[in-house]
């Protein structure tokens, strides 16, 4: 059987919101076919013609939202074989995702667009800004990158209106001031009151004005980037304006070392100040980069992400792995294969220099044993330990003689399974406090 032409026609929000190319593709088509009746726009079409084939039932049958799209593009195709076919949808046709499935799978598609959302939710609210954000409330869930100004449009059920205030909540907090607007009205509320309204269909829309930060209670990564932008600016503040990517080195490391012990201390509080605190440290030296025009955020987040990816070839590639210790070993083979190491020495000697002397050495002998250079068995360090450290006394090069036993002692540690870093630190920690202890 001959294909027919598909037309899409957007019907706008609103009673008469059809345009006349609209009109004239739903009058002469052959077979025309609606997403939903219970849109307020459908009554445009249903003054048109009466034989509408609605695909209501097919809301019903679908397990999701992105199946739901599929399920209503398959219909409107397999329509189509019989003869030209208008599927008419609420709102704006190129902002539907149904009609995103049907231009993906047919060509020589006819799109009339019709009224958005939210070009109707500005237009209640006599707001005249090209520069504002809209997504629909299906497509909260997919983890989008929002800005403000926000139009957020087809909250059309209590459960999708949560959903909204959820999203919203978690990005600015439940007492920022917003809009609700619908056919029926337009209210100022809180976020929180999102999901407390007697009514909601299709044409309903929440509006997020700017939101300055003595405002938000919550923020976004990229919240960050441009608080920092303000405090290094000429206006900013003078400190802030005179770090350097070396002025900030110490607070690298010593951010690093309190966050350790956050996690060690199992609050989760400090965890979440500690962890921010490195952020910080991230987004200046971004900001560095960005500053100097030598890379950006992007270059940062894309190094990383491809060295995860060409890393892990026991997930992204042909490499197997059954446990931690054949990923490790992937990850080490692809490494040295990514650095370009032209012997063993070059991959012992890359271990940075400056790490704790505790943690350089373990990583030093491990890294030997690795590469087949045989250091002494556990029992032959015990013993030769034990005799370094009953002549200790009697050394004439002490110097030497205990950096020897500092070496052996600490790959004894890690022979042991124990890291030498959180050992000693356990122990001096308790010693602090016994002493604290006693002088009370």
């Amino acid at each position: 059987r001959k294909v027919g032409k598909i037309s899409v026609v957007g019907l706008g929000i609103d009673y008469k919101d059809l345009s006349i190319s609209g009109y004239e593709q739903i009058k002469n088509a052959e077979v025309v076919v609606a997403r939903t009746k219970n849109a307020i726009s459908y009554k445009s079409v249903s003054d048109i013609r009466k034989d509408i084939i609605s695909l209501d039932e097919v809301y019903q049958k679908s397990r999701n939202f992105d199946t739901l799209n599929k399920n209503l593009a398959t219909a409107v195709i397999n329509l189509s074989k019989s003869g030209s076919v208008c599927y008419v949808v609420d709102g704006s046709a190129v902002e539907d995702r149904s009609v995103l499935q049907i231009l993906k799978r047919k060509k020589d598609v006819l799109v009339i667009s019709g009224i958005s959302a939210s070009s109707k939710c500005l237009e209640r609210l006599s707001i005249v800004n090209t520069a504002i954000s809209s997504i629909s409330s299906y497509d909260i869930f997919k983890g989008v990158s929002v800005q403000f100004p926000l139009v957020i449009y087809a909250i059309d059920s209590l459960k999708m209106a949560s959903e909204v205030k959820l999203f919203l909540s978690n990005l600015v907090g439940d007492d920022l001031d917003c809009y609700i607007t619908s056919t029926a009205k337009t209210e100022k509320i809180k976020v929180y009151e999102i999901d407390r309204q007697k009514v909601y269909d299709y044409s309903t829309c929440v509006y997020v004005p700017e939101v300055n930060y003595l405002q938000k209670q919550r923020f976004t990564l990229e919240d960050l980037f441009e608080i920092l932008k303000v405090l290094r600016s000429k206006n900013g503040c003078p400190w802030d304006r005179e770090q350097t990517p070396k002025s900030i080195e110490q607070n690298v490391i010593e951010e690093s070392y309190e966050l350790v012990e956050a996690v060690e201390s199992g609050d989760d509080d400090k965890i979440i100040e500690e962890v921010g605190d490195i952020l910080l440290q991230v987004a200046f030296y971004i900001t560095f980069g960005e500053e100097s025009l030598s890379y950006n955020r992007t270059d940062v987040i894309s190094a990383i992400c491809q060295k995860l990816i060409s890393r892990h070839t026991h997930v992204f590639g042909s490499d197997k792995a059954v446990d931690g210790a054949q990923a490790l070993a992937n990850w080490n083979k692809n490494k040295q294969v990514e650095k370009g190491y032209n012997s063993t020495f070059d991959y012992i000697d890359a271990i940075p220099k400056n790490l704790p002397a505790l943690l350089y050495s373990q990583k030093l002998s491990s890294r030997l044993e690795k590469s087949g250079y045989q250091l002494a068995s556990l029992e032959d360090s015990i013993v030769k330990a034990t005799k370094l450290l009953s002549n200790i006394a009697k050394s004439t090069d002490k110097n030497s003689q205990c950096g020897e036993i500092l070496f052996l002692v600490n790959d004894i540690v890690k022979k042991l399974g124990v890291d030498s870093e959180t050992a000693l630190y356990n122990k001096s920690n308790e010693l602090l406090n016994k002493f604290k202890r006693e002088e009370k």
